[in-house]
């Protein structure tokens, strides 16, 4: 076999842009290559000398599908910082609100970007002609998380109402019920749609990768915990920057992320916390897993998509009974005075653990930054398991070895512009 080049222009059904490069001599694949081209945000520069109010607020424009990671992570690490502990009640309602986040963007994604590709279709809207019915559930189903965002955010799109010790306003216990038939439907329709997704033909693959995630004792996790590893070691959140590591590397703006305990990357996002955390998953969403016989382990990638639905399932179940629970939450938010300190979080995004630090003054205002997004985490690994498509596919027509590398990174959900309309593919047989 000849040497080959193959460049696929745009990837659609993925957040932000970026490329693929593959370079084949023969039978052996010289180079494998997520490039990512999006100019640098520069937050973390942005976010220096600011009075640590604004944080949640900036940071959530880092994303319009996640902001709401972006605003927890920066809150809970600040309030490390400044030894602020809320409520019970006030962190009910932090993880209500995450669960509106988890419904809207694993909503959009399972029927809109990922379903596409195990039906054969190009894009949604094609999708839609023959499957309509699925497609006006899984836009509903975003539908109820954009409410839930909005309610207790302010709006549904970049929220205002989260901050450091609680939130501005808290809603009247009357609009919290408004939502509960919605959600009882969403909760059968989110099973609907994970058996469903159970019914598809999935490549075989399996991935040799080491899942991480946060684990909490009591709970699935979201906001708080420690971070796990498949290996079967235990992080403390505090020792984040000393085992995760990031390096750049020349064809990417993104920073790619790898253990320096073992030199290997490792996979964030809904894989990894099923696989890590299956029986913390409300009762509903673990019967479920048994019915479809999702495994003890599951290391195909393509079935993330599955995870997802058990998990929106899960965030249903859990903003259920917080919604029907809900009763007042007494102040809004703890009062805090500035002092020097240096706070670190973790929380789970939509895409997997997001990692935040600040280092603040005596005068209140943010001395240094460091945001760690999911998907510049998962980039490392990407390129492994690309590396495996590529190998097991590699006699294949150009057009049909793209579509199948296409296809594996949109499993995982990458939310390029927060890692630094993807993916330009280049396959270059010398």
């Amino acid at each position: 076999m000849g040497d080959r080049k193959i460049k696929v222009e745009t990837l659609t059904r993925v957040e932000g842009e970026g490329g693929l490069f593959i370079r084949m001599s023969g039978e052996t694949i010289e180079e494998v290559r997520l490039e990512i081209y999006e100019p640098p945000r520069l937050f973390e520069a942005l976010l220096r000398g600011r009075p640590l109010e604004d944080a949640p607020d900036i940071t959530a424009r880092i994303c319009g599908i996640c902001p709401v990671a972006y605003q927890m992570s920066s809150v809970h690490a600040l309030e490390a910082a400044l030894k602020v502990t809320v409520s019970p009640e006030i962190r009910r309602l932090r993880r209500l609100l995450y669960c509106g986040e988890w419904i809207e963007s694993h909503g959009l994604h399972m029927h809109l970007l990922h379903a596409p590709d195990f039906l054969g279709f190009e894009s949604g809207l094609e999708m839609a002609k023959q499957f309509p019915d699925e497609v006006n559930r899984g836009l509903r189903l975003k539908k109820h998380g954009n409410q839930l965002v909005d309610l207790l955010g302010g709006r549904a799109i970049h929220p205002v109402n989260v901050c450091v010790g609680g939130f501005y306003r808290i809603p009247r216990r009357n609009e919290f019920q408004k939502l509960i038939p919605d959600f009882e439907w969403g909760l059968n329709a989110a099973k609907e749609t994970t058996r469903w997704l159970a019914g598809f033909d999935f490549p075989e693959m399996e991935s040799d990768c080491d899942f991480v995630s946060l684990s909490h004792p009591d709970e699935y996790p979201m906001n708080e915990g420690v971070m796990k590893s498949s290996l079967g070691d235990v992080i403390d959140v505090e020792q984040y920057e000393e085992e995760f590591e990031e390096r750049q590397v020349p064809h990417s703006t993104a920073l790619q992320a790898f253990r320096k305990s073992t030199g290997r990357p490792y996979l964030l996002g809904p894989l990894s916390r099923i696989n890590l955390n299956r029986n913390q998953l409300f009762p509903q969403a673990r019967k479920l897993a048994d019915e479809i016989g999702w495994e003890s382990v599951c290391r195909n990638p393509h079935k993330a998509i599955i995870a997802r639905g058990l998990e929106i399932v899960h965030a249903y179940e859990e903003a259920l009974s917080i919604l029907r629970d809900q009763h007042p939450a007494g102040k809004p938010r703890e009062s805090y005075s500035p002092q020097a300190g240096t706070g670190k979080s973790a929380t789970e995004a939509p895409r997997g653990t997001l990692y935040h630090r600040y280092d603040i003054d005596d005068q209140g205002k943010i001395v240094e930054a460091c945001i760690v997004p999911p998907t510049s985490q998962n980039q490392a690994q990407i390129e492994v398991d690309l590396k495996h498509v590529v190998a097991e596919s590699i006699g294949n027509e150009e057009a049909e070895l793209a579509r199948k590398c296409e296809n594996l990174v949109r499993a995982y959900d990458p939310c390029i512009s927060c890692s630094t309309h993807f993916l330009k593919v280049t396959i270059d047989r010398d």
